[in-house]
């Protein structure tokens, strides 16, 4: 027993002085820890590990002397470098790339190059400096002899050096050959740079109406995304009270028939609504008809107090008898109260939004950027009211929006709610 005691007992090793706890623990010390994530060599102890130096003779490098081949002058310069590379090529030498200007004869300018606004002797000077500065046409254009020739601009040497450089491809290549020709469009050219510089001598107030037309511009994209939005859900909301009463009335017309008795005892299902999708209760087990009657959680604390004080004008009961009609009838209400006060809001913001586009328009009046409006919404001269003629003065001085508004939506809404209270009034019965 002691032997297999001493056997099962696992190595453990001792902290090297002078090194911390924690860093210790982080070396692999026994078979339990984990493996470090980067090799360490735990040899040595915690030492310093000393450089270990083969044996083999280093390269000799030796002074030399080298030439660059992207120079015709034949400079001779001189740097350390490996003796085994001696007598080797410089090795940047690869990296001078030169560019291949075509080269033409008499015979062809006479034939194909002739242009009376260029003569040949200013062709040739032209394709010798681009042979000289590898295609930078503004040390060409730097370099260029303007005494001796006319003056030329940048775009004229580079149309001029394209061209030929076009038509001496078009002759050369083979027949049936799929050429990719460079073009050089001298005229897009000019006005880039022309707008370029007009973009750059802009006064500072130039800048802010610049910034300040473009703030403006993306309000009123903001306003017509929202309006649009808007839009589509008060198209939804019609679409939904439509549909629903096309269910309702079809289920009327319906002839009710007989049931048998096995089915007597299932609940008829709820007919799903516009306003408020109440849940059906399928599970196993007893359930309560009460329960069919709360509302969902997606229903707002808002929409709930506007519902039941709906509920408390028209004299309906809260907490009616639950019964299987009775709740049917008393979900069907509450959905269209709901339904009902949903188009109501859509009216609000519609009749709010008119209030403020009317705003804007007297405004715009005032300002004298558009025309007075007739009885009929429409100008004298049978244009559209709202239709903005271009100002005379200066365009940071026209009104692009008005912050202000006469109506604001929680007073539309106060107003509309008046109206309709009225006719919530009127002697209505439950179906």
């Amino acid at each position: 027993q002691k032997k297999s005691k001493k056997s099962s007992e696992t190595l453990t090793f001792k902290r090297p002085e002078g090194m911390h706890r924690e860093v210790y623990a982080l070396l692999y010390s026994d078979k339990k820890d984990a493996p470090p994530l980067l090799p360490s060599d735990t040899t040595q102890g915690y030492r310093t590990v000393k450089a270990k130096l083969g044996s083999k003779k280093v390269r000799p490098w030796k002074w030399m002397p080298f030439t660059n081949p992207a120079r015709k002058d034949g400079a001779m310069f001189y740097h350390w470098r490996r003796a085994a590379e001696e007598g080797k090529d410089y090795p940047f030498a690869r990296f001078n790339k030169t560019v291949q200007v075509p080269v033409y004869s008499e015979q062809e300018y006479q034939m194909y190059l002739h242009d009376d606004a260029w003569t040949k002797a200013e062709t040739d000077h032209l394709f010798d400096l681009a042979r000289r500065f590898d295609l930078r046409f503004v040390v060409i254009h730097d370099r260029y002899d303007h005494q001796q020739f006319k003056k030329r601009s940048v775009e004229d040497l580079k149309e001029r050096y394209y061209h030929i450089c076009a038509k001496l491809a078009n002759i050369r290549a083979a027949p049936g050959t799929d050429l990719k020709i460079p073009v050089f469009d001298a005229g897009h050219e000019r006005r880039r740079k022309e707008q370029l510089e007009r973009l750059y001598n802009r006064t500072p107030e130039q800048v802010a109406e610049e910034e300040y037309l473009i703030q403006e511009l993306r309000k009123i994209e903001t306003r017509k995304k929202e309006r649009e939005k808007r839009t589509q859900d008060l198209q939804k909301l019609i679409t939904a009270a439509d549909t629903t009463t096309e269910q309702r009335r079809a289920e009327r017309k319906a002839p009710k028939k007989k049931l048998p008795q096995k089915k007597e005892t299932e609940k008829p299902a709820v007919p799903e609504t516009a306003g408020i999708k109440f849940p059906d209760f399928k599970s196993a087990g007893v359930t309560l008809r009460s329960q069919r009657m709360k509302l969902p959680s997606s229903v707002g604390q808002k929409k709930i107090k506007a519902l039941e004080q709906m509920l408390m004008e028209l004299g309906v009961d809260l907490n009616p008898m639950p019964t299987e009609e009775i709740v049917q009838m008393f979900n069907e209400l509450r959905s269209d109260l709901v339904l009902l006060y949903e188009l109501k809001q859509a009216f609000a913001n519609c009749e709010y939004e008119l209030q403020m586009l009317r705003h804007r328009y007297e405004a715009l009046a005032k300002a004298g950027s558009i025309g007075p409006l007739s009885a009929e919404g429409a100008h004298p001269d049978g244009q559209a009211g709202l239709g903005i003629e271009e100002g005379k003065g200066d365009a940071k001085d026209q009104i692009i929006d008005v912050v202000g508004a006469p109506l604001t939506p929680n007073s539309v809404r106060r107003k509309v709610a008046g109206v309709e209270q009225g006719a919530l009034r009127s002697p209505t019965q439950m179906p």
